[in-house]
C-alpha cells in the first residue's frame, strides 16, 4: 500500500475515530489483538528470509560496517 492509497482509505472514514493496527498475538487462541497507534514515522525496512516479511532496520542495522542495506527501502512505520 501506497500513502496514497491509504489517504483516499481513510478519507471515506470517520475523522474523530481512533486508530488501532491489529495482529496476531501468537497465542493458542490465534487472538488478534489491537492496540492504539501512538506514532506515525519514517523508517527503512529490508526483507527478512527468515521472518518471511519486511523487518524494521534499527541503527545496529544500519552500522556502516556491518550493515547489509541492498534491498532496503524507506517506508511509512505506524506504530
Amino acid at each position: 500500500m501506497t500513502v496514497q492509497e491509504l489517504i483516499v482509505q481513510l478519507l471515506t472514514l470517520n475523522p474523530d475515530a481512533e486508530v488501532h493496527f491489529a495482529y496476531n498475538y501468537g497465542d493458542h487462541w490465534h487472538t488478534q489483538v489491537a492496540p492504539k497507534v501512538e506514532e506515525v514515522s519514517m523508517g527503512i525496512v529490508q526483507y527478512s528470509d527468515y521472518h518471511g516479511m519486511d523487518r524494521l532496520m534499527d541503527e545496529d542495522d544500519m552500522n556502516e560496517d556491518e550493515g547489509d542495506f541492498e534491498g532496503t527501502r524507506s517506508a511509512v512505520i505506524i506504530s
